[in-house]
């Protein structure tokens, strides 16, 4: 019942003997006030007087356990125990009674708890009032004549009784401190918290470095308490450590995560800290073991440097977007500005070409700055995206629209290489809500690459339909497909597959990064499945109703975790993000 902010051996000892003391009191006198009150001054006085003992006591021990400060607990209880005491050697008739021996329970007690000189002398302070206070006792409460009788001797032979005891634990305290100093001088020297337990595991005793250490009282490591803050995964382990002990083992060590008390507002996961954990068996103990407990100095270490590292990681990327976006959007003035006058010139604005190789070279100058601004364009949507700053702006439209608009672009490309482009739209389709711009993206990317990568001849199929809550769309071809060993470079900026077919084609690697992008941040799913020399499927899936919103400080793109790619029942190769 001490209070748990009484850090100090010694104090908590003096407060536990004081609590105690308090709470056993009121039972002494309610038996001492049952032999001298009531046949004075009967039975409802003698009631009354078990009452407020009890009351008065209990409520003492309780200031004392609240508050953890006894300097105003302490006077209250002298002050009781001297009015207490002069009412009854007052009810056993006087000093010459039996009952007058009391008097050296008070300075006895008060050092008793105190354990100090200054202590027993505020004692003998209040025997002495509760000798001046008895002759006004009968001058206040109607205290019949009293016969001092020889059975008056119980009351001070009780209270001798009561030494017994007393003296025994003190004595048996010692032995225990004595054998306790050597596990407290291992505790000073390796800065460990020091634990007995039992067979089972239930911890009997702990020591006070745990206030330190674990930022918790010991009492609350007591039982299982210990054992409900090791971490899920490694409870195996430390049963398995206890178990080998239980089978005679001397020793054994492990490491393991135990939760601290939470500070601020961090989540429970993250209080969990590392810790060493020795357990150890004397000659001569069988069923308790002796457990040492300290932190983990070098797996902690690694900890703090892997936070640093990634910390170092997310500045650089940042700055690499940030590079990036400024780059990129400081190159895109001069493209417009070549493109705009090489489409002036290329329609004779300003006169005809004396030579149709002039018209030529200035054409090839248009498509290269055109190209140079696709490329630009992509690179600058892809560090928006990867720094947080590409703002989607969700509104509804029809789904059909984007693909229409889609196939009216890439259908010159499609059939300069005879290429069939379809399109399968379910009619339940309907309206998305989502970025239009950012979804004809997608869509454009998806189909460019598919053309891009089918041989002449070929296939590729736009498709889509809802499911549930969701827009399902995909872009099937016929091309020459991705090998198992590609799949883990898939959606990587700048990365492209390369193999003899690949190498003809033009590109950056950024279609299918951007791609990734943009569906992470309407919160969709994308998924590819593809088998080398049949074709790829790549499948999109959006929210009907647009994405719910992130925290602002949340990153626009979600990481595509690399999964294995492995084989379906038609032996294709699937890759989910």
């Amino acid at each position: 019942m001490v209070h748990p902010s009484i850090i100090e051996h010694g104090e908590r000892d003096r407060q536990r003997r004081f609590i105690g003391v308090m709470l056993t009191a009121p039972l002494f006198a309610a038996g001492a006030a049952v032999t001298l009150v009531t046949s004075g001054m009967g039975a409802a006085v003698t009631i009354a007087a078990i009452f407020a003992a009890f009351g008065l006591c209990w409520f003492v021990a309780l200031l004392a356990a609240a508050t953890g400060k006894m300097a105003a607990a302490a006077p209250i209880a002298l002050t009781l125990a001297a009015v207490a005491l002069g009412g009854l050697i007052a009810a056993a008739g006087g000093l010459s009674s039996p009952v007058a021996m009391l008097v050296v329970a008070l300075p006895f007690e008060a050092w008793w708890i105190g354990a100090s000189r200054r202590a027993a002398l505020w004692g003998a302070a209040s025997a002495i009032a509760a000798i001046a206070l008895q002759p006004l006792v009968p001058a206040m409460m109607p205290i019949a004549g009293v016969q001092i009788a020889a059975w008056h001797w119980l009351v001070p032979l009780a209270w001798a009784l009561t030494l017994i005891p007393r003296v025994s634990a003190a004595h048996d305290a010692q032995e225990a401190a004595d054998k306790a100093d050597a596990g407290d001088r291992l505790e000073d020297v390796i800065d460990a918290v020091v634990l007995r337990i039992a067979r089972h595991g239930e911890v009997v005793d702990a020591s006070a470095k745990a206030r330190t250490l674990l930022k918790l009282p010991p009492e609350l490591l007591s039982g299982t308490g210990l054992f409900d803050r090791v971490h899920l995964s490694d409870r195996v382990a430390y049963l398995s450590a206890l178990a080998d002990m239980r089978d005679g083992a001397m020793s054994r060590h492990l490491e393991l995560r135990i939760r601290l008390p939470q500070s601020g507002n961090g989540l429970a996961a993250d209080n969990y800290r590392p810790f060493a954990l020795e357990l150890a068996r004397g000659e001569k103990q069988n069923d308790v073991f002796t457990l040492v407990l300290r932190e983990n100095d070098e797996i902690a270490g690694l900890r703090e440097e892997l936070a640093q590292a990634n910390e170092a990681a997310a500045a650089a990327e940042v700055a690499k977007g940030r590079f990036l976006a400024v780059v990129s959007h400081e190159l895109r003035t001069p493209l417009n500005a070549i493109i705009g006058f090489s489409d002036m010139l290329l329609h004779e604005m300003f006169g005809a070409f004396r030579d149709p190789r002039q018209k030529e070279y200035v054409e090839l100058v248009r498509d290269s700055g055109q190209h140079l601004l696709a490329v630009v364009t992509s690179i600058l949507d892809v560090s928006r995206i990867e720094s947080g700053a590409y703002t989607a702006e969700p509104e509804p439209f029809r789904f059909m629209d984007a693909v229409e608009m889609c196939q009216s672009m890439m259908r010159l490309q499609a059939q300069a290489k005879n290429i069939d482009l379809q399109t399968q739209i379910a009619p339940d389709a309907g309206d998305i809500n989502a970025d239009r711009r950012a979804v004809q993206q997608i869509l454009i990317n998806l189909v460019s690459n598919a053309i891009k990568f089918t041989p002449d001849g070929g296939d590729v199929v736009v498709g889509a339909k809802r499911i549930g809550s969701r827009l399902h769309f995909w872009v099937r071809d016929t091309g020459i497909g991705i090998a198992e060993e590609d799949f883990a470079n898939l959606g990587k900026p700048f990365m492209q597959i390369q193999n003899d077919y690949t190498r003809r084609f033009e590109g950056t690697g950024l279609g299918l990064s951007l791609v990734k992008g943009l569906v992470a941040l309407h919160e969709g799913t994308m998924s590819i499945e593809s088998m080398p020399g049949e074709g790829t499927t790549v499948t999109i899936g959006l929210p009907v109703g647009g994405p719910k919103g992130r925290p602002a400080n949340q990153s626009g793109v979600l990481t595509m975790p690399v999964m294995r790619a492995k084989g379906d029942r038609n032996g294709s190769l699937r890759k989910t993000a």
